[in-house]
């Protein structure tokens, strides 16, 4: 569990299971033809064994290539379900994934294996295999905004299908995925809950494909990177599974970074680069910034948010008018919004309430997954965000390829919905009077295995999860110096989902692909 200051997993996935009754004596003599009526248990097996044949008689595999790098790639495509179990053997829940391998690997020793999640929580792993990774992608424009529908599917010529073999996996209550019972649903929403079933999921897959000799990686997105981190821990402990390298793509570990509240300044000095960098692109700053490259005015931004304003939000009301008076100026300056608005923020302007201020006179709000995108809006005096059209412009496309994807080219068929991104009801933080931080973990299990490499992608204008948040949770990680040099840090023009952007998705191809072969070559 997470305690105060570091996060404890648990060692097993175990859940209680009811203890079969004894078949009751009839009450009369029987006919030949009669049967006697079968017990509570025997009836709840009953309904548990279509499930079971159900979810083997789904699994779908075809054969496919893609051209990657100007070189041909086969590959077999595997849509299936695997069954978790608890200690009793009883299934709990059913995990949906889709895997990929390459065809004509010899030596599997050799052969990477990624291991694929997104966010949420209650994302199903859909954007990462639709936008990065997979051998399709979702057709948008170069510049990562949407077209209208119908939408269409490309092959992804920058996979990492050449370097990697994938599996994307949908957690519990995601994408096709479910626990047995509906009403067992919340055993598997909370941090450690979820580490520890991706992680039994993991090694059931490593086991039946034999793969616990190949190189292995994970890389998760949003929430996934929390995820990622969690079963780094989690591998070690349970299942003695170390991992080659982990990838971070848009990275919350510590959510005191990105969460505030009455007494948590921290995230309003990690958002205002954001913030610069938002205001930067849509034109809002003075001649003398908007004329500068993005990363000379990120380093005004992080230089200030680092020294004045954090010094400013340190003293609270002992801040003289004089040192305020001088910080609003800058803050302005900076962020694109009126001296009279930071003022009457207090100095502490919200994300939704900067996404609806920035572009209030062109009655247009900022995105939060992407502050390039932009929407018109309903009520122009709405004090925050009503929308993102971050999530308005590409949610649909990604939905509508992927259903038609999974069935028509995958052969998997499901009549029931695919939870693109599922409502999984209260999520167990664990955390106690504290903000949940699995930086403890990733650094723990750094340090229990030195060969570990993490690769971090940042998008500049991620306003979920911004790249200054994720570059303080590293800076305060505790692990040996010599740990440090294990990450690799990269950044990119657009947001949440660099990817989406051809100039970036081109950029981390490479760099993804980089990292996974030094990691995998480690002697």
């Amino acid at each position: 569990m997470i305690r105060p200051r570091f996060l404890y997993l648990a060692l097993a996935l175990a859940f209680s299971a009811s203890v079969s009754a004894q078949t009751p004596a009839p009450a009369h003599p029987q006919t030949p033809e009669a049967k006697p009526e079968p017990s509570k248990a025997e009836a709840e097996a009953k309904k548990e064994e279509p499930k079971k044949d159900e979810a083997e008689k789904k699994d779908s595999v075809t054969e496919h290539s893609i051209t990657i790098g100007g070189q041909k790639i086969d590959y077999t495509a595997t849509a299936g379900t695997l069954p978790l179990k608890d200690a009793e053997g009883k299934t709990t829940a059913n995990i949906f994934y889709i895997a990929y391998s390459r065809k004509g690997s010899s030596d599997l020793s050799t052969r990477p294996l990624t291991f694929s999640f997104n966010g949420g929580p209650g994302s199903s792993s859909v954007w990462m295999h639709m936008g990065l990774l997979g051998p399709k992608r979702v057709k948008l424009r170069d510049d990562g905004f949407a077209l209208p529908p119908p939408y269409q599917l490309l092959d992804n010529e920058y996979s990492l299908l050449d370097e990697t073999d994938l599996v994307f996996i949908d957690p519990v209550g995601t994408g096709y995925s479910r626990a047995t019972k509906p009403d067992e649903a919340k055993n598997f929403f909370g941090v450690n809950e979820d580490a520890r079933s991706i992680g039994e999921f993991i090694r059931l897959y490593v086991t039946q494909n034999n793969r616990w000799l190949s190189p292995k990686f994970l890389i998760g997105e949003s929430y996934g990177t929390t995820r990622a981190a969690a079963l780094s821990g989690e591998l070690i402990r349970t299942h003695r599974m170390n991992l080659n390298g982990i990838m971070l793509v848009s990275t919350v570990l510590n959510f005191q970074t990105v969460w505030g509240g009455e007494g948590n300044d921290l995230p309003h000095v990690l958002y205002l680069p954001s913030y610069a960098a938002t205001a930067w692109y849509h034109k809002k700053l003075p001649a003398d910034l908007q004329k500068l490259p993005l990363t000379e005015v990120l380093k005004q931004a992080e230089a200030f948010a680092s020294g004045d304003y954090n010094n400013a939000l340190l003293k609270g009301t002992s801040l003289s008018p004089q040192e305020r008076a001088s910080v609003v100026k800058t803050m302005a300056r900076l962020t694109g919004l009126s001296e009279s608005f930071v003022d009457g923020a207090n100095l502490r302007v919200s994300l939704s309430r900067f996404n609806a201020e920035l572009l209030r006179g062109q009655k247009l709000v900022t995105g939060r997954f992407d502050s390039r995108y932009t929407s018109f809006v309903r009520d122009p005096l709405s004090e925050s965000a009503e929308r993102d059209p971050s999530a308005d412009a590409v949610f649909s496309a990604f939905a509508s390829t992927f259903n038609h994807y999974v069935r028509n080219d995958l052969k998997f068929e499901d009549e029931r919905p695919y939870n693109i991104l599922a409502g999984v009801g209260r999520w167990n933080w664990d955390a106690d009077n504290e903000f949940a931080n699995v930086s403890e973990t990733l650094g723990d299990s750094m340090t229990a295995n030195p060969f570990l490499k993490v690769h971090v992608s940042s998008g500049f204008y991620d306003m979920a999860t911004p790249y200054y948040a994720t570059r303080y949770t590293f800076w305060h990680m505790n692990i040996h110096p010599d740990l440090m040099k294990n990450i690799v840090m990269d950044d990119y023009t657009a947001g949440h989902m660099m990817y989406l952007n051809l100039p970036d998705l081109k950029k981390q191809k490479s760099d993804l692909a980089k990292f996974i072969k030094a990691a995998a070559a480690q002697k």
